[in-house]
């Protein structure tokens, strides 16, 4: 391994055996209960005849790899996102980094002193206090006591928890768990520094702080960061190089602006035609009094000119009437931030609860070229405020391409410039 190469991973696979229980009432998994009266029976199971009529169970094994033939190299002081889809198997390569679990293929080189924030809480003892948690957290780090002391100030100033410092930490909050743990793992100055998606517990604003934090760690102290995030804002801000897994492999390693355009463009191609909601998980659960069922455009194509008129579909069943039932629909681009939103009133069962089909034109006028995706909301207001019913994340892919109306110059539209086009300007140009 090069002098400049601090962690190497060769061909690193992690496999699990998953037990997957049969047999029993009509191949159903067994209740607790038939888990009992089959325990109880043991003893005379002998007595059973081959042809007997009373349900069998048998256990099967099933090999998954969470990772395969993972392989890559990072040098010194770089600054490395790692992104995907839920399941890809980041957590997993996290965790054989950070010699939590141990790979079942392949090996790993590091160089340095590891900090890892992958779980809130992760090395903290809960009965002892802040104070006492910093240097045990630093000890596990590989720092001296003296090491210590010289950035105590520094963290509990940045984790802003001066108040609570002698409180036991199991006494903290989820967010000053976090500011505690990444104030810890930033100053106590490891070789690596390894962020999961643990700080999206913190505030917007301490999420900011982070990331300033982390910029300046890498440019000035030369450190080495992975950082593993669904925000791909962030990652795009923060990361110069990204991998990108995809069901346990590696599928791009390259510039990050270049990886983001890559990861959303594969999910466009798995979320083609009409999406089939009632599955998909909620980023915030509401109440269920009515939900997506099913979400579609009203052209085959998703792919539309700039200056188009968008129509999306929505079925949506009730379970009460909704008088005053809104939605909303908010655009965002592929790193996850707002493009724009529009609201509009819902009103759902009337006459009887049921599935109802909403129609919307989303107005992308001003949308520049390039990818995006829908988030919608369906809402009732309740004493001055909005109480969601459902919300999902993350669908209707849609492409806007230069239509003949584009606003933009000649060259390519750049995302530097923004998702919003401004309508043409028009200069008054005059003589001095």
């Amino acid at each position: 391994m090069s002098d400049d190469v601090i962690i190497r991973a060769e061909n690193i696979g992690k496999r699990y055996v998953l037990n997957h229980q049969t047999g029993g009432a009509a191949g159903q998994y067994r209740k607790f209960s038939d888990t009992l009266v089959h325990a109880a029976k043991a003893p005379l199971r002998w007595l059973q005849r081959p042809n007997s009529h009373l349900p069998s169970t048998s256990s099967q094994k099933e090999d998954f790899w969470a990772l395969k033939d993972i392989n890559f190299e990072i040098k010194r002081g770089e600054v490395v996102g790692i992104i995907g889809r839920n399941g890809a198997g980041k957590s997993t390569l996290l965790k054989i980094l950070s010699r939590i679990t141990e790979p079942t293929t392949g090996r790993i080189a590091l160089r340095g002193r590891v900090a890892s924030l992958l779980e809130v809480g992760t090395g903290f003892h809960p009965e002892l206090t802040g104070r006492e948690n910093i240097y045990l957290n630093g000890a596990i780090l590989g720092m001296t006591k003296a090491e210590i002391r010289t950035k105590f100030d520094e963290i509990v100033a940045f984790a802003e928890i001066e108040k609570f410092l002698d409180t036991p930490v199991k006494r903290y909050s989820s967010g000053m768990y976090v500011r505690l743990a990444f104030a810890v793992a930033a100053h106590l100055e490891p070789e690596i520094l390894i962020v999961d998606e643990v700080l999206a517990v913190g505030d917007t604003q301490f999420q900011k702080k982070c990331l300033g934090k982390m910029q300046d760690v890498a440019r000035n102290s030369g450190r080495t960061i992975l950082f593993v995030s669904h925000n791909l804002s962030a990652v795009r801000q923060l990361t110069e190089r990204c991998l990108v897994l995809s069901s346990g492999t590696t599928s791009f390693d390259g510039a990050s602006g270049a990886a983001i355009e890559y990861l959303v463009a594969a999910s466009s191609m798995a979320h083609t035609g009409a999406y089939d909601v009632e599955d998909l998980s909620r980023y915030i659960h509401g109440t269920g009094d009515a939900r997506f069922c099913k979400l579609w455009f009203e052209t085959q194509s998703s792919a539309f000119p700039t200056g188009a008129q968008i129509e999306i579909n929505a079925e949506i069943e009730t379970k009460r009437s909704l008088q005053n039932g809104r939605f909303s629909i908010t655009v965002r681009g592929p790193d996850s931030e707002p493009v724009c939103t529009g609201f509009g009133m819902a009103n759902l069962g009337a006459d009887t609860p049921g599935r109802y089909r909403l129609r919307v034109c989303v107005p992308v006028d001003h949308v520049a070229p390039g990818h995006y995706f829908c988030t919608l909301a369906l809402s009732t207001p309740v004493e001055g405020h909005e109480k969601i019913l459902d919300a999902i994340t993350d669908v209707l892919h849609f492409e806007i391409y230069p239509g003949e109306n584009c606003m933009h110059g000649p060259t390519p539209w750049n995302r530097n410039w923004g998702s919003v086009q401004m309508p043409r300007l028009n200069a008054v140009i005059s003589h001095e």
